[in-house]
């Protein structure tokens, strides 16, 4: 085959897309920190998936029109660092086919140059050994190789094939993942994304499945994910299950909700877990093969606001006869009326899970709050909503959350030109966040308090506890799973198993002679008594010298969000 034509490129976009679906859960388990953050395979996943929706009941006549689609899709749907970077290689792979009706080997070379350029250029400190070193390396390898290639098989097959050797070698390349001993996740969800177009290249494109067998092609697979590979009782979830339960109190007849405990259940019976907890509500998405014993859990107690179950077989059926890929989305999608008020002069939007952190940013003068964090990031599109939600003439977003920046970027970049103004105060975690949003000021002028809001992200030091996903051993410390993390930035400080002993060791070692506040903010899992015993030990310890300040963050995931100033 010489050319690529649009039917074709569609079938190869749908292809990759169901790949990485099938494939996502192993793609979590590469984190290379074990805390229950995993979820580049989730993000990924769900942005290539809003690509795949996209394009589905178009007609194009070239593939072109197709590819910027396809983009766009991807744009709007895009989470994650990941999610972004992949929806910015796609972004590149489209400009690079403008004004063409098919592709040829040489044009689908100079389409994936161009998609690794936009990549690049997307991030504005490259790290190598991540989805960027793949992208790169595979496309350069194949403009280098084009003379020995005279069909699209043979080039899909050896794009895939020098993308699955580039992610191997990633671990070389960035030694936190040598040490752990895994490959770059973002890398190896985009090698999925390769490999299902590769197939449909060879007319074999693959089908969103719950179950996958990859023996059925010669086209190479990447088998040797460290820490990725899922046994047989693990695959095969057939339903996606969906609720959303209100916590019930014990006069009601229902039992005390405990997260921990949940989490527990819902791993040991089911995949690709989100869990969210705000205030009373619990959202729950997982994939099992009984969500009936999920839903008897579950009922305990609370009771069901919502419940939605899907035959995922049943949806690959949708999908093969043209209709919309379903996906999951546990936030609420209802359309405002247009406002005709006169813009703000100023507002200000917060990434926060957790009702008690809804609070603090609200009384912090947040005027939007946009639902997400580690385990959840919200979309490009999600931002784009808020901005628009918050009606103002200058926006600042508080991300609070490395993975969460470039999406937040992303929407700025799609609305600029606009009558908003939309910035990023690219604030990585709560406790940045908390301290920048202190600096708000509606009466400054916008770029004085941009740069004021935005110095304040160094005043403080973050830390943070949460429970061990796996056993392991990094900077030094042996990790237990189940056992707690007391975590300053990335580096693990110790792991115990008591969470307030993992929270003492923390403070102590963010606590210096020229420190002045203390903060902490109690998560869910830690209860009232936890929380003021807590508080004593600390004044007890450290309140001659300095402030302590102890909040309920309600935030699920972390015990404690620290900060240090």
């Amino acid at each position: 085959m010489k050319t690529i034509n649009v039917n074709l490129l569609k079938e190869m976009f749908t292809s990759g897309a169901n790949n990485l679906y099938n494939h996502y859960p192993e793609i979590d388990q590469l984190n290379v920190f074990p805390v229950p953050d995993g979820d580049t395979g989730m993000n990924m996943n769900l942005t290539i998936t809003s690509g795949s929706r996209e394009i589905q009941n178009r007609v194009d006549d070239n593939v072109y029109d197709l590819a910027m689609a396809f983009s766009k899709g991807l744009l709007m749907g895009a989470r994650g660092n990941s999610g972004v970077i992949t929806s910015q290689i796609f972004r590149g792979f489209a400009k690079g086919l403008e004004g063409k009706k098919e592709i040829s080997v040489k044009e689908l070379s100079n389409a994936l140059i161009s998609a690794k350029d936009v990549a690049y250029k997307a991030v504005m400190k490259p790290v190598e050994g991540t989805i960027l070193t793949v992208i790169r390396e595979s496309s350069v390898a194949l403009k280098e190789n084009l003379r020995k290639l005279s069909s699209i098989e043979a080039a899909m097959d050896f794009f895939l094939q020098e993308a699955q050797a580039s992610l191997e070698r990633t671990p070389e390349l960035l030694p936190i993942l040598k040490e752990v001993g895994v490959v770059d996740s973002g890398g190896a969800g985009l090698v999925k994304i390769i490999e299902g177009m590769a197939l449909a290249a060879h007319g074999k494109g693959v089908k969103r499945l719950s179950e996958v067998e990859n023996n059925a092609t010669n086209t190479p697979v990447v088998s040797n994910y460290a820490g990725a590979k899922l046994s047989e009782d693990e695959e095969g979830y057939g339903y996606c299950t969906q609720f959303i339960i209100r916590l019930g109190t014990t006069e009601e007849g229902k039992k005390p909700f405990n997260e921990k405990k949940f989490r527990t259940f819902l791993t040991a019976h089911g995949k690709s877990i989100v869990l969210v907890r705000d205030d009373d509500i619990v959202k729950v998405h997982v994939h099992t093969l009984t969500p009936g014993n999920m839903l008897n859990y579950a009922q305990q107690f609370g009771e069901f606001v919502t419940i939605t179950i899907e035959n995922m077989s049943e949806e690959h059926d949708n999908i093969s006869k043209g209709k919309n890929a379903q996906d999951y989305d546990l936030s609420s999608e209802k359309k405002e009326e247009e406002d005709n008020r006169p813009l703000e002069k100023f507002a200000l939007i917060a990434v926060s899970s957790g009702s008690g952190l809804d609070e603090i940013f609200k009384e912090l003068g947040c005027t939007q709050l946009v639902s997400g964090g580690q385990t959840m990031n919200p979309s490009t599109q999600d931002f784009i909503d808020a901005i628009k939600k918050a009606h103002a003439q200058n926006v600042f977003i508080l991300p609070n959350n490395s993975n969460i920046v470039l999406a937040a970027t992303q929407a700025c970049d799609v609305l600029e030109g606009g009558e908003i103004s939309a910035r990023v105060i690219p604030s990585k975690t709560i406790l940045q966040g908390m301290a920048s949003a202190i600096q708000f000021n509606p009466e400054a002028e916008p770029d004085e308090l941009y740069n004021e809001m935005k110095k304040a992200l160094r005043t403080v030091q973050s830390g943070s506890v949460t429970y061990a996903i796996k056993d392991t051993d990094m900077n030094g410390v042996h990790v237990t799973k189940d056992y707690y993390l007391a975590m300053k930035d990335k580096k693990i400080v110790s792991c115990v198993k008591d969470k307030t002993e993992a929270l003492l060791d923390l403070v102590e070692s963010m606590v210096k002679k020229t420190s002045m506040m203390i903060t902490v903010l109690v998560g869910s899992d830690v209860t009232k008594e936890e929380g003021e015993a807590i508080e004593a030990t600390l004044a007890e310890r450290y309140g001659d010298e300095l402030d302590i300040d102890v909040k309920r963050g309600e935030q699920p995931v972390y015990s404690f969000l620290v900060g240090v100033e």
